[in-house]
């Protein structure tokens, strides 16, 4: 990741974002859009007019990622997008690092031209988040 002077605001670049399978960078992203969605369920009792209790169920993530580019190792070690599972995505924020772990996809858009090893959008699902310090 580039070098920030203090104050100045970063935002990721396609260095800054990309698909790990087994440790190792296999794409980088031009961009993405998350999504996090969580179930909840009101607990009602027995003579009450309103819920007594909310309970959260799981945390979905959902992420959509544009333009892929597979980096010339994962060419040449022949990584498919579409047999890869259980992948993660890390995304660098100028504070932080973002990691969506355990993927899987869900829905592949591809628009490639002659030479050019491109997936124009990539949905996945993951299973965890996390955050850590940069």
């Amino acid at each position: 990741m580039s070098k920030m002077r203090l104050g100045e605001v970063g935002f990721p670049t396609s260095s800054d974002i990309w698909l790990e399978v087994d440790g190792k960078k296999v794409a980088v992203v031009q961009s993405y859009n998350s999504k996090a969605t969580r179930s909840s369920v009101a607990v009602e009792a027995f003579g009450e007019e309103e819920p007594v209790a909310t309970v959260h169920g799981p945390q979905s993530h959902v992420i959509q990622l544009t333009r892929l580019y597979a980096t010339d190792q994962a060419i040449a070690d022949g990584v498919d997008f579409y047999g890869m599972k259980n992948f993660s995505l890390v995304i660098c924020k100028p504070d932080r690092k973002v990691i969506y772990s355990d993927c899987q996809w869900s829905d592949i858009q591809e628009d490639a031209k002659l030479g050019q090893t491109v997936v124009e959008k990539l949905t996945l699902v993951a299973r965890r988040r996390i955050e850590t310090s940069a």
